[in-house]
């Protein structure tokens, strides 16, 4: 069973997310926000991070960055999940180190194939 970390500040993605991926077969942890996000990854290191990036305290762009530089956490895959969707936003994302960067809103159908894809599993 996989060990997916779910990170949004709106509770409603935050609850949709848990079910799909717990309906997915993994086990699955939430935060609310980075500060949450960031005590839990330095406790229990997650495979996959589901990640916000407009966060009222820690944004996900710091977060990322934070789990490339560490070199217990740098093997964790990171998704952004945002409704930043200008090129540099995206390339930003991407330039930090993150499997994949998914722009809000999206299918649902497709994130759980890119997630299975990049977990490895079926």
């Amino acid at each position: 069973m996989k060990k997916i970390l779910v990170v949004d500040d709106d509770p409603y993605i935050l609850m949709s997310l848990e079910f799909l991926m717990k309906k997915g077969g993994n086990n699955v942890m939430v935060a609310r926000n980075g500060t949450e996000a960031l005590d839990f990854i330095n406790s229990t290191v997650p495979d996959l991070i589901l990640l916000d990036i407009m966060m009222p305290d820690v944004d996900g762009y710091s977060i990322c960055e934070y789990i490339k530089k560490t070199p217990k956490l740098k093997d964790i895959i990171v998704v952004f999940l945002s409704a930043k969707t200008k090129e540099a936003d995206i390339q930003k994302g991407y330039d930090l180190g993150a499997a994949l960067f998914i722009s809000k809103p999206f299918s649902t159908r497709n994130l759980m194939k890119e997630v299975n894809s990049l977990l490895g599993t079926p």
